[in-house]
């Protein structure tokens, strides 16, 4: 089938079908499956949560990093005693080279949660500032037409 054959079908086939519209993902529906406030006629409202982001970003801050850098103190001590323990042989040379992947696995694992961090809180300023820039934008525009009425 040539090139313009197979374009002569799509046109039939989308004839009378409306052109393509962008739209936003739909917000979720709650509980009773009714649409969520601010979503309307099947276009849904980019949604920010600063809250939630916020929260997200105290727990990484409060409870995962401390938690992770716990953790990684914890193996140290342990470690190093093994291998004095097993000092001259193999094993000693191979729980060295293991704590010291550890160490870079944990040095890797810091530097993703602080930066899931400062990305959940610069991309909730980010948006709130843009939307307070964008409405302040709009004054103007409202300050004549409520002068007009």
């Amino acid at each position: 089938m040539s090139f313009e054959q197979e374009w002569a079908q799509q046109k039939q086939a989308t004839a009378g079908v409306s052109s393509p519209q962008m739209r936003l993902n739909q917000l979720p529906a709650d509980q009773g499956g009714s649409p969520a406030p601010g979503a309307g006629a099947g276009y849904g409202v980019l949604a920010i949560a600063p809250p939630e982001k916020k929260k997200a970003a105290n727990t990484i801050e409060n409870v995962l990093q401390p938690g992770t850098t716990k953790a990684a103190d914890a193996a140290d001590e342990p470690t190093k005693s093994a291998v004095k323990a097993f000092s001259g042989w193999d094993t000693a040379a191979g729980l060295s080279k293991a704590h010291t992947h550890w160490d870079d696995q944990v040095k890797r694992l810091m530097a993703r949660l602080n930066s899931e961090k400062t990305g959940l809180r610069g991309a909730s300023t980010l948006l709130s500032g843009t939307d307070q820039l964008t409405g302040s934008s709009f004054q103007p525009v409202q300050s004549k037409v409520t002068g007009l009425h």
